[in-house]
């Protein structure tokens, strides 16, 4: 994941920033990270909170569980719908 990357998805999960640095995303709402080193390949799901130091990536999970990942090492990443866009019965 490169710097732009990282901003694009900060962007789409529409994270806001506290004071120590953690881009936060809105209750609910989780992201998930795709990881990948020496073709061993992980997971990191339900991330609520991300913060960037140099070329590291800190992650915090729903669960309290906290990552530090290699920025280059993330390929691709998710974020989930907010729990307000369900679909609607009929035709729009």
């Amino acid at each position: 994941m490169t710097q732009e990357h990282f901003q694009a998805l900060l962007a789409a999960a529409e994270t806001k920033t506290d004071k120590e640095g953690w881009a936060a995303t809105a209750d609910e709402r989780w992201m998930t990270l795709h990881v990948s080193r020496d073709g061993v390949g992980m997971t990191v799901s339900r991330v609520i909170a991300l913060k960037l130091s140099g070329e590291l990536l800190f992650a915090r999970s729903s669960r309290g569980e906290q990552f530090v990942l290699v920025l280059s090492d993330v390929y691709a990443a998710s974020v989930e719908a907010p729990k307000e866009q369900t679909r609607q019965a009929g035709f729009r």
